[in-house]
């Protein structure tokens, strides 16, 4: 075990203390030798004597009750069971400590309470917007970003990691019924109206193409009779004055206009039940559209050269994104600052969505102070058991050890001057009487 070093700050309060203690000392020592050769001085030399002799007790006091904190200063000679009982305090009471560091950090800074009551007064969302909003910082993020995904692509790209994570990916995919998937993914449109909104920008792009390429459209509805086989009856109908090709046209534009204008059409209240059908039938496991949908599923996982393509597809973007993060002016990482950058921006201008924020924030994290703060604690507790006792009391001597060797010095001091006022008392005592 590296043993740790002693601080320059301890060091120095040790030296400071060891020499007013010598200083203390040997002041006493040269007043006791002063007041055999000058005893007309002798009740002046007894003050300042007994001034010398606190400050040595005083000295000596403390750096007693100092050194019986972390080791047993009588060593090995014979004291008194009381006296040997009361020494190496820290190290003998080391379980007691680690249970109640363990304990006053639950109770003062991970107890559900403490994290909620500090989360109500701070507004997280606030100061997360701000910090992306600020332009050194989205860059810092962008620039980690950066650096990390390459990293990231070129071990995922290796053959092992990449044949490992496509295997179990495959085996996952497989293993799971996609139809239920689907059903909520279609219920959630549906109960949103987002497929009334698709279908209208749908339409609005439909008609409008098909408005302004007029000649495009017939090419369009030209290729589709020669694919149904009817174009030649369609032709033929022209010779006799029917237009077919421009009156299917003329129909579907109708029909596209009149969708747009009636949200109650009935093709669309068509396609919505269509909607609501399968969200039902995909919901039942056992329907025949959830079975064809799993067994699709399970067709194309089980083809080699749907694999090799999806394979294919995710390398070459993989590579992609890779060698354009790695330019120094790279469009990608451009995009993620300015997005990372709106993101806090919106943030900070949108109360509603900051609320909401600090909400789900402080619920998430009074659940994990409630869920790990005893993990915690006993991982405290558990890491100080096994230090080891020269090492805890290298540690902690190392941090309050200064302060508590100036400690030594304030007993010289504050000794030498009890000593010399009970000196004065004592020979104003005598002179009176």
């Amino acid at each position: 075990m590296q043993t740790e070093s002693i601080s320059p700050s301890l060091q120095r309060s040790k030296r400071f203390a060891t020499i007013a203690l010598v200083a203390a000392v040997l002041t006493w020592l040269v007043l006791m030798a002063a007041a055999k050769l000058l005893p007309e001085y002798v009740w002046l030399l007894q003050i300042l004597m007994l001034s010398a002799e606190a400050g040595v007790v005083g000295g000596l006091a403390d750096w007693y009750a100092i050194t019986v904190l972390f080791r047993n200063p009588f060593g090995r000679l014979p004291i008194p069971k009381f006296l040997r009982d009361h020494t190496e305090i820290i190290p003998r009471n080391k379980a007691r400590i680690a249970e109640s560091m363990g304990r006053f950090v639950q109770e003062n800074f991970l107890s559900p309470q403490i994290v909620q009551r500090s989360l109500d007064s701070t507004d997280l969302s606030l100061a997360a917007g701000r910090w992306l909003a600020n332009p050194q910082n989205n860059v810092q993020v962008t620039q980690v970003i950066q650096q990390t995904v390459p990293k990231i692509f070129e071990f995922v790209g290796q053959e092992q990691i990449a044949g490992f994570i496509q295997n179990n990916s495959v085996q996952w995919v497989k293993n799971t019924q996609i139809n239920t998937l689907a059903s909520e993914m279609l219920r959630a449109v549906l109960d949103n109206d987002f497929h009334q909104d698709v279908l209208q920008r749908g339409l609005d792009v439909a008609h409008a193409w098909m408005t302004s390429h007029p000649e495009e459209t017939r090419e369009l509805t030209r290729t589709l009779f020669k694919e149904m086989g009817v174009w030649k009856l369609a032709k033929g109908a022209s010779w006799i004055g029917i237009n077919v090709q421009q009156r299917s046209i003329d129909s579907v534009i109708q029909r596209v206009e009149a969708m747009l204008a009636d949200p109650d059409h009935p093709w669309r209240l068509k396609i919505e039940a269509i909607g609501h059908d399968w969200m039902l039938q995909l919901a039942d496991n056992d329907s025949e559209a959830s079975q064809r949908l799993n067994e699709t599923k399970d067709a194309l996982l089980d083809s080699p050269q749907v694999l090799n393509f999806i394979s294919g597809a995710v390398v070459i973007l993989c590579d992609a994104i890779k060698a354009d993060l790695q330019k120094p002016d790279s469009g990608i990482a451009e995009n993620l600052r300015i997005a990372i950058q709106q993101v806090g921006e919106n943030i900070i201008s949108n109360a509603s969505v900051r609320e909401l924020l600090n909400n789900r924030l402080s619920g998430i994290a009074v659940d994990l102070s409630d869920q790990y703060s005893e993990k915690v604690i006993r991982f405290i507790s558990e890491r100080i058991h096994e230090w080891d006792s020269t090492e805890m009391i290298n540690k902690i001597e190392n941090e309050v050890g200064g302060d508590l060797h100036m400690i030594r010095v304030n007993g010289v001091v504050v000794g030498a001057c009890i000593g010399l006022v009970l000196g004065v008392i004592r020979a104003a005592v005598e002179h009176l009487i």
